[in-house]
């Protein structure tokens, strides 16, 4: 190690040999990690319920309200679908290639999965409470179970998991409904703790989340502590969820999509009917929202719900438009693969760098600013990780996260390979 890594591979468009790299996966990764960050800035810098309810925090201002709409109708949940996608395809490919190498590619994957959920728990306690990661460790052991299925089968799968995670959402949405009422001190329990969710909360209700993200960093891993979600009860009520399109993943995967291996005209159809379907459905369901004059009842209805099958054609949609854009060797492609390749590194390096300025011990700035003004951020970020991602896999082949997880996850059997 002392004299470094051998140079990795050049990518490949398509069906790579063992150890090249896939330059169609890494693009598409690479966008999924900068265009996630519209859909997370809220997060880092707004208390909880504006994450979904533009008017819960964040400025009522109309630029503020297009932003929010914007993002709604192009960004929400089809980035996060592209990164669950994108996850099942690469854990079908790594067995694949442990398999290859004369490993156990399911007891390598397993093993990949455990260190991946210790690095999320350190992720969602220390630095920031939207952790996916620990998360997408959970439902990927699950995905071990499907991936020698076939494409179709697959679909059918992720289907009736997508299905299923509607019927969960359904059941949110009629006990929100019921609780309406507010007519037992349950009622009026559940009803309240939908609106510190998807609604609008009075101000004294958030001022806690302020206070601990504008203070101390202990003080805020505190009330990390106290509030985080636990990932077991994650993997049960969005876990039908995330799995439905990870295995969505390995079908795409394995039929070529993501590849790159379908015929052009095949990408523009899905493009079009994906997208040309999708992003009209989400703006009727913004414009619904707004209708509703944001009520929680209408969010939650959306939110967990009735965008659930819009979102997985429109994370194929999404993906079929980028590896018709993508051009090999081209300037652009190349910075965005790159900053795909360290994907890993670069949205925790994101975390980093975005709760430095919105926590306490960074600048502060927690809930200070109005919603479009954090946008601003956002090509920030974007260059950052096209400027450094190449040159440091220039220089050492992997990035400084992504190196960690192999060598954990590898342990014995890397010594002994």
């Amino acid at each position: 190690m002392a004299d470094g890594p051998a140079p990795a591979p050049a990518p490949t468009l398509t069906s790579a040999a063992p150890g090249e790299r896939l330059l169609s996966l890494d693009v598409l990764r690479g966008v999924a990690v900068m265009a996630i960050l519209l859909a997370n800035l809220p997060g880092f810098a707004l208390p909880d319920p504006a994450y979904s309810n533009p008017i819960a925090w964040g400025g009522r201002r109309p630029i503020d309200i297009a932003m929010w709409f914007l993002t709604e109708s192009f960004v929400n949940g089809r980035m996060r679908g592209l990164f669950s996608l994108l996850f099942g395809a690469s854990t079908l490919l790594v067995i694949q290639r442990a398999d290859a190498a004369g490993w156990n590619g399911a007891s390598f994957h397993l093993r990949r999965m455990a260190v991946l959920f210790v690095l999320g728990l350190v992720h969602l306690t220390f630095i920031w409470t939207g952790d996916i990661l620990a998360h997408y460790a959970l439902v990927g052991i699950v995905a071990l179970a499907f991936v020698g299925l076939t494409p179709r089968a697959l679909c059918w799968t992720a289907m009736g998991f997508a299905a299923l995670s509607m019927a969960f959402g359904a059941l949110d949405c009629l006990g929100l409904f019921v609780a309406a009422a507010r007519n037992t001190p349950q009622m009026a329990s559940l009803w309240d703790s939908y609106q510190l969710a998807f609604g609008t909360p009075p101000a004294a209700s958030l001022a806690p989340e302020i206070a601990a993200m504008r203070g101390p960093w202990a003080m805020a891993t505190a009330f990390r502590l106290e509030n985080n979600g636990n990932p077991l009860i994650d993997l049960i009520q969005i876990g039908p969820d995330t799995l439905s399109a990870m295995l969505l993943g390995i079908a795409a995967f394995k039929s070529g999509f993501l590849t790159g291996d379908w015929p052009r005209a095949a990408y523009r159809r899905w493009a079009a009917m994906g997208l040309g379907l999708t992003i009209p459905v989400y703006a009727a369901m913004a414009l619904g929202i707004m209708a509703s004059g944001y009520d929680v009842r209408a969010v939650t209805l959306v939110e967990l719900l009735l965008n659930v099958p819009f979102r997985l054609i429109g994370t194929i949609g999404y993906a079929a438009l980028i590896l018709l854009l993508m051009r090999p060797g081209g300037w652009w492609t190349v910075r965005i693969a790159a900053a795909g390749r360290m994907a890993f590194t670069n949205y925790i390096a994101t975390s980093l760098l975005m709760t430095a300025v919105f926590y306490g011990h960074g600048l502060g700035q927690f809930a200070r600013w109005n919603r479009a003004e954090l946008y601003i951020l956002a090509p920030l970020m974007w260059g950052l990780m096209m400027l450094w991602s190449q040159p440091w896999l220039a220089r050492f082949g992997h990035g400084p996260l992504e190196r960690l997880w192999r060598l954990a996850s590898r342990g014995a059997v890397g010594r002994a390979g």
